[in-house]
């Protein structure tokens, strides 16, 4: 199984990269349109701004590339919230490949924001290889609405999609390369699907 990691010149390519090497992954961190399109499966990590990302994602020339695909591709976190057509953040249009809007959380007493840390994860549909009170490790300030495509949530204020799944397309609000054996599960399941 080769992956092929999108490599916009910030976030979190390296900790992905590492979580999927633990599984015996052949990846690749590119940038290269030919790279995505060779690549059995493609990953969109992210850990920064969206208005920056969708910036990087034109000027590189990846828009159409990804969302053209017809093979798995997986986004991470800010990776996940591009999918959307969407975001408050930066007020930006997206990819648009899963319908609604990213919106900002909104801090609250026991909530800080940017939510960061360890929360409880409840699952809706079997298939991202997760369970119902798995704890895995999110680090975002804006999240998806919940809606048709979550297959798991977690709250945080208010109940956010953790992992939406669209045909091809799967999401992450959470980071499983920082997930201990749950993150690992999802990362497998990911390979699998």
């Amino acid at each position: 199984m080769n992956v092929a990691i999108v490599d916009l010149g910030c976030g979190n390519v390296g900790s992905v990269a590492v979580g999927f090497e633990r599984l015996g992954t052949d990846i690749r961190l590119t940038r290269d349109p030919a790279d995505l399109l060779a690549a059995e499966r493609v990953v969109l990590p992210g850990v920064g701004a969206a208005g920056f990302a969708m910036e990087r994602i034109d000027a590189l020339g990846l828009r159409d590339i990804l969302t053209g695909l017809d093979k798995p591709l997986l986004g991470i976190c800010l990776g996940m919230q591009l999918l959307f057509e969407a975001s408050e953040e930066d007020d930006i249009a997206c990819l648009g490949l899963i319908p609604g809007k990213v919106r900002r959380l909104e801090p609250g007493p026991g909530l800080p924001v940017p939510h960061m840390g360890w929360s409880r994860l409840d699952v809706r549909e079997d298939g991202a290889g997760l369970r119902s009170g798995d704890y895995v490790y999110f680090a975002h300030g804006f999240a998806a609405d919940d809606g048709p495509y979550s297959l798991a949530t977690a709250q945080h204020g208010r109940t956010i999609p953790a992992v939406v799944r669209k045909g091809n397309l799967t999401g992450a609000q959470f980071h499983p390369e920082r997930s201990g054996k749950a993150g690992a599960h999802f990362l497998r399941a990911f390979l699998s699907c």
